[in-house]
């Protein structure tokens, strides 16, 4: 895998994970630790869609 189609997936990853962010947040029933997990797996998501494309 190229490093371009490496970090298309890891940007629709990330897509894909702040859909089902936003879902868990509009539920009323949805579990607060589960959200947070999921930002923290956002953010290393992010970071290396950073790091791959500056360098």
């Amino acid at each position: 895998m190229s490093l371009s189609a490496h970090v298309q997936e890891l940007r629709r990853k990330h897509q894909a994970l702040s859909e089902r962010v936003e879902q868990e947040e509009r539920n009323p029933a949805s579990d607060a630790l589960t959200i947070a997990e999921m930002k923290k797996q956002k953010l290393k998501l992010k970071e290396e869609i950073t790091r791959l494309s500056a360098g």
